[in-house]
């Protein structure tokens, strides 16, 4: 397998991995008596900050796999190697997630836009190489 598309799975395997620990939280919530599964409205906060970090977490990755997703399949199509960009991708990724999800701090949100600005810097490179490469 390519190590692009390779990479496109990992970002799916690790969105997975958000949804379940949100839906293992909110199950621990209601198995213990503490929230009945329908208090769990969407959009809005709801549960500790760290849940909430985790919610929004796994949401930017729901938001932003398919750009990602996008991008290395034209590139797969193209006959494109984007293998090397695509793992910096997801290490940033995964970077990002476990920086939101660890602290709201003014550090931590700066650490977290930093990863974030070098996935879309990343993008737009595998763009600019597949437009004019």
């Amino acid at each position: 397998m390519p190590v692009a598309l390779a990479c496109l799975l990992g970002f799916v395997a690790w969105t997975l991995l958000l949804v379940f620990l949100l839906i293992s939280w909110r199950s621990m919530e209601a198995l213990l008596g503490r929230r009945r599964l329908d208090e769990f409205p969407a959009g809005v906060p709801h549960g500790t900050d760290a849940y909430w970090r985790l919610n929004r977490a796994h949401a930017n990755c729901v938001e932003n796999l398919p750009l990602f997703g996008a991008v290395v399949l034209v590139a797969h199509a193209l006959g494109a190697d984007v293998g090397g960009l695509a793992c910096v991708y997801l290490g940033a990724r995964v970077a990002q997630s476990v920086t939101h999800v660890a602290s709201g701090a003014p550090a931590a949100v700066f650490v977290r836009a930093t990863f974030y600005t070098v996935q879309l810097g990343l993008l737009g490179a595998m763009i600019a190489g597949l437009a004019w490469g």
